[in-house]
Protein backbone atom coordinates (compact mmCIF):
# COMPACT_ATOMS: atom_id res chain seq x y z
CA UNK A 1 0.00 0.00 0.00
CA UNK A 2 2.56 2.00 0.63
CA UNK A 3 4.46 1.83 -2.59
CA UNK A 4 1.24 2.80 -3.95
CA UNK A 5 0.75 6.15 -2.27
CA UNK A 6 4.38 6.45 -3.16
CA UNK A 7 3.90 6.37 -6.86
CA UNK A 8 0.44 7.90 -6.35
CA UNK A 9 1.51 11.42 -4.96
CA UNK A 10 3.43 11.48 -7.83
CA UNK A 11 0.83 10.91 -10.61
CA UNK A 12 -2.38 12.17 -8.88
CA UNK A 13 -1.88 13.69 -5.69
CA UNK A 14 -4.99 15.43 -5.22
CA UNK A 15 -6.63 12.50 -5.14
CA UNK A 16 -4.44 9.87 -3.59
CA UNK A 17 -3.83 12.50 -0.43
CA UNK A 18 -7.55 11.07 0.52
CA UNK A 19 -6.91 8.02 0.49
CA UNK A 20 -3.33 8.87 2.22
CA UNK A 21 -5.73 10.35 5.19
CA UNK A 22 -8.22 7.51 4.98
CA UNK A 23 -5.82 4.62 5.57
CA UNK A 24 -4.54 6.57 9.09
CA UNK A 25 -1.25 5.60 9.43
CA UNK A 26 0.52 6.25 12.67
CA UNK A 27 4.12 7.92 13.21
CA UNK A 28 5.85 4.89 13.84
CA UNK A 29 4.50 3.52 10.68
CA UNK A 30 6.13 6.25 9.09
CA UNK A 31 9.07 6.00 10.34
CA UNK A 32 9.73 2.01 10.21
CA UNK A 33 7.98 1.42 7.19
CA UNK A 34 8.54 4.54 5.17
CA UNK A 35 11.00 6.95 6.05
CA UNK A 36 13.45 4.02 6.90
CA UNK A 37 13.29 3.01 2.89
CA UNK A 38 13.11 6.35 1.36
CA UNK A 39 15.89 8.32 3.51
CA UNK A 40 17.95 5.05 2.56
CA UNK A 41 17.47 6.03 -1.60
CA UNK A 42 19.91 9.41 -1.21
CA UNK A 43 22.07 7.85 1.38
CA UNK A 44 22.89 4.29 -0.26
CA UNK A 45 23.36 6.37 -3.91
CA UNK A 46 25.99 8.70 -2.43
CA UNK A 47 27.70 5.89 -0.89
CA UNK A 48 28.02 4.22 -4.20
CA UNK A 49 28.19 7.17 -6.20
CA UNK A 50 31.46 8.47 -4.02
CA UNK A 51 33.31 5.53 -3.74
CA UNK A 52 32.57 3.23 -7.12
CA UNK A 53 31.96 6.73 -9.43
CA UNK A 54 33.34 9.87 -7.65
CA UNK A 55 31.95 13.39 -7.05
CA UNK A 56 32.56 15.94 -9.49
CA UNK A 57 31.61 19.79 -10.21
CA UNK A 58 31.91 19.68 -13.94
CA UNK A 59 31.98 16.22 -14.25
CA UNK A 60 35.69 15.88 -14.76
CA UNK A 61 38.24 15.00 -12.20
CA UNK A 62 36.35 12.51 -10.61
CA UNK A 63 37.13 12.21 -6.55
CA UNK A 64 36.63 8.99 -5.20
CA UNK A 65 35.85 8.60 -0.83
CA UNK A 66 37.27 5.95 1.14
CA UNK A 67 34.79 3.06 2.08
CA UNK A 68 35.18 4.06 5.75
CA UNK A 69 34.92 7.96 4.66
CA UNK A 70 31.77 7.75 2.49
CA UNK A 71 29.94 5.40 5.35
CA UNK A 72 30.81 7.75 7.88
CA UNK A 73 29.05 10.26 5.80
CA UNK A 74 26.16 8.07 4.77
CA UNK A 75 24.93 7.06 7.93
CA UNK A 76 25.08 10.50 9.36
CA UNK A 77 23.01 11.90 6.19
CA UNK A 78 20.68 9.09 6.73
CA UNK A 79 20.23 9.89 10.32
CA UNK A 80 19.98 13.78 9.18
CA UNK A 81 17.28 13.43 7.11
CA UNK A 82 15.04 10.79 9.77
CA UNK A 83 15.45 13.87 12.69
CA UNK A 84 14.78 16.36 9.83
CA UNK A 85 11.27 14.82 9.11
CA UNK A 86 10.47 14.39 11.86
CA UNK A 87 11.05 18.03 13.24
CA UNK A 88 9.05 19.15 10.51
CA UNK A 89 6.05 17.14 11.29
CA UNK A 90 6.16 17.98 14.70
CA UNK A 91 5.92 21.72 13.43
CA UNK A 92 3.24 21.27 11.28
CA UNK A 93 1.83 19.91 14.75
CA UNK A 94 2.58 23.05 16.59
CA UNK A 95 1.35 25.47 14.27
CA UNK A 96 -1.67 23.55 13.36
CA UNK A 97 -3.93 24.84 15.46
CA UNK A 98 -3.31 28.33 14.64
CA UNK A 99 -4.79 27.54 10.87
CA UNK A 100 -7.86 25.77 12.37
CA UNK A 101 -6.53 22.21 12.15
CA UNK A 102 -7.59 19.71 14.66
CA UNK A 103 -5.16 16.93 13.07
CA UNK A 104 -2.49 14.75 15.46
CA UNK A 105 0.89 14.31 15.37
CA UNK A 106 0.65 10.73 13.67
CA UNK A 107 -0.90 12.86 10.22
CA UNK A 108 1.26 15.79 10.79
CA UNK A 109 4.22 12.64 10.08
CA UNK A 110 2.05 11.42 7.15
CA UNK A 111 1.86 15.26 5.53
CA UNK A 112 5.77 15.23 6.44
CA UNK A 113 6.56 11.91 4.53
CA UNK A 114 4.81 12.06 1.75
CA UNK A 115 5.88 15.50 0.89
CA UNK A 116 9.19 14.62 1.11
CA UNK A 117 8.96 11.48 -1.40
CA UNK A 118 9.97 13.79 -4.60
CA UNK A 119 12.76 14.83 -2.68
CA UNK A 120 14.02 11.14 -1.25
CA UNK A 121 13.43 9.65 -4.48
CA UNK A 122 15.40 12.42 -6.18
CA UNK A 123 18.21 11.33 -4.29
CA UNK A 124 18.92 8.13 -6.59
CA UNK A 125 20.93 10.87 -9.06
CA UNK A 126 23.62 10.59 -6.00
CA UNK A 127 24.74 7.31 -8.12
CA UNK A 128 26.46 9.84 -10.72
CA UNK A 129 27.69 12.51 -8.15
CA UNK A 130 28.11 15.16 -10.53
CA UNK A 131 27.24 18.80 -8.81
CA UNK A 132 25.19 20.38 -11.76
CA UNK A 133 23.20 17.56 -12.85
CA UNK A 134 22.24 16.88 -8.65
CA UNK A 135 21.13 20.26 -8.71
CA UNK A 136 19.11 20.04 -11.29
CA UNK A 137 17.40 17.00 -10.07
CA UNK A 138 17.14 18.64 -6.64
CA UNK A 139 15.15 21.62 -8.28
CA UNK A 140 12.77 20.10 -9.55
CA UNK A 141 11.94 17.78 -7.03
CA UNK A 142 12.10 20.46 -4.78
CA UNK A 143 9.40 22.00 -6.82
CA UNK A 144 7.16 19.13 -6.99
CA UNK A 145 7.56 18.65 -3.31
CA UNK A 146 5.88 22.36 -2.85
CA UNK A 147 3.05 21.20 -5.17
CA UNK A 148 2.42 17.99 -2.96
CA UNK A 149 2.73 20.12 0.24
CA UNK A 150 -0.18 22.56 -1.24
CA UNK A 151 -2.30 20.13 -2.58
CA UNK A 152 -1.98 17.87 0.72
CA UNK A 153 -2.78 20.48 3.73
CA UNK A 154 -6.44 21.03 2.94
CA UNK A 155 -6.94 17.33 2.62
CA UNK A 156 -4.70 15.94 5.06
CA UNK A 157 -5.11 18.88 8.15
CA UNK A 158 -8.68 19.25 6.95
CA UNK A 159 -9.09 23.30 6.62
CA UNK A 160 -9.71 25.49 4.04
CA UNK A 161 -8.16 26.17 0.78
CA UNK A 162 -7.67 29.86 1.99
CA UNK A 163 -6.34 28.99 5.58
CA UNK A 164 -4.36 26.27 3.91
CA UNK A 165 -2.29 27.54 1.80
CA UNK A 166 -0.95 30.40 4.29
CA UNK A 167 -0.14 27.39 6.44
CA UNK A 168 1.45 25.77 3.71
CA UNK A 169 3.38 28.57 3.49
CA UNK A 170 4.41 28.66 6.57
CA UNK A 171 5.60 24.76 6.48
CA UNK A 172 7.51 25.81 3.38
CA UNK A 173 9.30 28.00 5.22
CA UNK A 174 10.54 25.47 7.98
CA UNK A 175 10.92 23.14 5.30
CA UNK A 176 13.73 25.28 3.19
CA UNK A 177 15.18 26.15 6.68
CA UNK A 178 15.79 22.07 7.57
CA UNK A 179 17.15 22.03 4.05
CA UNK A 180 19.45 24.58 4.18
CA UNK A 181 20.55 23.12 7.56
CA UNK A 182 20.66 19.31 6.32
CA UNK A 183 23.26 21.60 3.05
CA UNK A 184 24.96 22.60 6.13
CA UNK A 185 25.73 19.37 7.32
CA UNK A 186 26.97 17.79 3.94
CA UNK A 187 28.93 20.66 3.44
CA UNK A 188 30.69 20.19 6.79
CA UNK A 189 30.39 16.31 6.34
CA UNK A 190 32.85 16.95 2.67
CA UNK A 191 35.23 18.82 4.16
CA UNK A 192 35.92 16.27 7.29
CA UNK A 193 35.92 13.43 5.12
CA UNK A 194 37.80 14.80 1.81
CA UNK A 195 40.78 14.69 3.08
CA UNK A 196 40.83 11.21 3.31
CA UNK A 197 39.73 10.61 -0.03
CA UNK A 198 41.65 9.83 -3.46
CA UNK A 199 41.80 11.16 -7.00
CA UNK A 200 40.88 8.88 -9.65
CA UNK A 201 41.44 9.74 -13.24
Amino acid sequence: MFLQHMWGVIYDPKHEWRDIRKEQYSMMHCFLAQISILAAIPALSLFIGTTQVGWSITGGDFVKLTMQSALMAAVAFYVAMWVGVGFIAYVIHWMERTYGGKVSLDECMVLATFTATPMFMAGIVGLYPVLWLNVIVGMVAVAYTVYLLFTGVPEIMQIPEDRAFFFASSILTVGLCVLVGLLAVTVILWSTVVPLSYVSS
